[in-house]
């Protein structure tokens, strides 16, 4: 009598699984990382570009400080705020909002990213005629802080409040 299990053959292991291509699974993760990373890196980005126009800004108006320190010419100083402050506004907001704006709506603007007005009601009044106005006094250290202030939160992340 013959083995019937002579004529088997020998166990045959399959070929081991490849890694490529890759189960769906993977394809998902991978596509969850790309946006992950896209999505940080955006913003880091907008973070890291309202910390340079904060640093800039603020650079500038220790530098126009310092000038009227040395001066003391009080017209020069607003003028210089004034344009300070319209560079800001047109780098945070659209040109087509800011651009225009003159005199009480160039205040009110300003005052949206404050609680208490003061560019309307407080020292910040001089910013709409002191320009134009020659021998005028105003009061340099008051004024400083109050841009300083406006500039720290218009620059904040989530800054656009006008």
């Amino acid at each position: 009598m013959k083995d019937p299990l002579a004529g088997l053959r020998d166990i045959h292991l399959p070929p081991p699984v490849s890694w490529w291509p890759p189960a769906p699974g993977w394809w998902l993760l991978a596509a969850l990382v790309v946006l992950a990373t896209a999505g940080a890196l955006w913003w880091w980005r907008r973070r890291h570009r309202a910390g340079a126009l904060r640093r800039a800004a603020l650079t500038e108006l220790g530098r126009i400080h310092e000038r009227h320190r040395q001066s003391g010419d009080d017209q020069r100083l607003v003028q210089d705020l004034s344009r300070l402050l319209r560079r800001v506004a047109l780098s945070r907001w659209p040109r087509e909002r800011v651009s225009g704006l003159t005199g009480r709506a160039w205040l009110a603007f300003l005052d949206q990213v404050m609680e208490d007005r003061p560019f309307e009601e407080g020292s910040g009044r001089v910013l709409a005629e002191a320009p134009y106005r020659p021998g005028v006094q105003v009061d340099a250290e008051a004024l400083v802080a109050l841009v300083r202030r406006w500039i720290e939160r218009a620059t904040a992340e989530g800054g656009h409040h006008a």
